[in-house]
């Protein structure tokens, strides 16, 4: 078969059906809960002056790494940039 059978025949093919989310965990590792699943079981850390997420993380967890839960359970104060903390920020962090 060459490639213009194959470009002709094209139409005889069925589109592939999207992958269906079955449950498990996300890019980042962590289970498919909401967020709000996470804050409520969570504790509250108020941001001071040179806190990064990572830092938190390292100070709460144990493992800088896990800065990607506490930004997924307060993206609705942090926004889009996990970089852009600001000091007084209420911010939940999850129950790991």
């Amino acid at each position: 078969m060459g490639l213009l059978d194959f470009l002709n025949n094209e139409g005889d093919k069925k589109p592939v059906a999207p992958a269906q989310n079955t449950g498990g965990t996300d890019f980042f590792g962590n289970s498919d809960k909401s967020a709000a699943d996470n804050t409520a079981a969570g504790t509250t850390y108020t941001v001071v002056s040179g806190d990064s997420l990572s830092k938190i993380a390292k100070e709460h967890y144990g493992d800088a790494a896990k800065w990607h839960q506490i930004y997924e359970a307060n993206k609705a104060i942090i926004g889009s940039n996990p970089d852009r903390i600001e000091v007084g920020q209420e911010l939940t962090l999850p129950s790991i």
